[in-house]
Order: C-alpha cells, then sequence, then structure tokens
C-alpha cells in the first residue's frame, strides 16, 4: 500500500512539473516575441545556435499533444474510466486493471505508433537542448567541462527516446505480446 502511495505521489509532483514547465516556457516565448516585434536582419543559422535551441516552442508543442494523447489513451483509462480494462490478479491479495492488453490494442494501430515515434523523435531534440541550458541556467558552464556536459547530455537524450520508442515499437512489431 505505501508504495502505491508513494507512486501516485510522485506522479501527481511529475504533472505539477511538465505545468509548471509548460507555463514558464510559454511565458518566456511570449515575452520574447513581445519584445522584438522585427526580426533580425542577417539570419545566422547554426552559428548563432542550434536548430532545436531555436525550435523549442515548436518541440514543446509537439511534446505537449503527445502528452494528451498519451494521457488519453493510457493514464485517464487506468486511473478513472477503466473503459474496456478488465480485471487481472496482481498478487494474492491484490487486482489490477489489464494495461498489458490496452498497450497491445492500443499500439497495433500504425498511425498511434507514428504519433508516438514523433513524439520519441521531440524528446529527443527538446532533452538536447533542455540538458545543456539547465547547467547554464544553474551556473555550471565552463569551457572545461562543456564538451562532457553536452556529451553526457547528447548520450542522455537519446537513450531516453529510444527507450520510449522501444514500447509501441516492439508492441507493433510483434516482439511482445
Amino acid at each position: 500500500m505505501a508504495r502505491t502511495v508513494v507512486v501516485r505521489i510522485m506522479e501527481y509532483v511529475l504533472f505539477a512539473g511538465f505545468f509548471i514547465h509548460i507555463i514558464q516556457a510559454l511565458a518566456i516565448e511570449f515575452e520574447n516575441r513581445s519584445k522584438r516585434k522585427i526580426g533580425y536582419e542577417v539570419k545566422m543559422g547554426n552559428r548563432g545556435s542550434k536548430w532545436y535551441s531555436r525550435s523549442m516552442g515548436l518541440l514543446g508543442t509537439i511534446l505537449l499533444l503527445f502528452l494528451i494523447i498519451h494521457w488519453s489513451h493510457f493514464w485517464v483509462p487506468s486511473r478513472f474510466t477503466h473503459a474496456g480494462l478488465a480485471v487481472v490478479p496482481l498478487s494474492n491479495w491484490r487486482a489490477g486493471h489489464d494495461m498489458f492488453h490496452l498497450m497491445k490494442e492500443t499500439f497495433s494501430h500504425w498511425w498511434v505508433v507514428i504519433l508516438y515515434l514523433a513524439g520519441c523523435f521531440s524528446l529527443a531534440w527538446h532533452l538536447m537542448h533542455g540538458f545543456q541550458s539547465a547547467f547554464r541556467t544553474l551556473g555550471l558552464h565552463n569551457k572545461k567541462y562543456l564538451n562532457m556536459v553536452n556529451a553526457v547530455g547528447v548520450g542522455f537524450s537519446i537513450i531516453v527516446s529510444l527507450l520510449f520508442a522501444l514500447m509501441p515499437l516492439s508492441f507493433k512489431l510483434g516482439l511482445i505480446g
């Protein structure tokens, strides 16, 4: 019982973090746009910043749409509606909802798998910028460790996103289920 409570608390803290991040990102985006009505005459492209750093608004919007779809596919049915979810034994004294079959059914459609892969692709680029940006925000930015922080950030971004992408792909390709 205590493990379930801790997981639920962590889940709501994570959601609160998402919403705070989204609100702060929107506030920064609107503030930046209001301060500079006319774009730069000379576009620096990748000499000034990476494309994904300049595309945080787009990548974040794709991620938000992905989260809404993900919540509607899994979180809402498992927590609230229980629509189409069979009850299965989890242990000798506890039962739960059959999320495995829900995942199997959801990921049987290519369009859903493609949406999830687009979300994972966006997540990789979003994290790639966010990882190194977080270190700069915290003041932990110096030339001695910059290459290492960037390399760890790229590795982290790719590994996390690939692991998330493996679930829908594994179900669709029949590797699971």
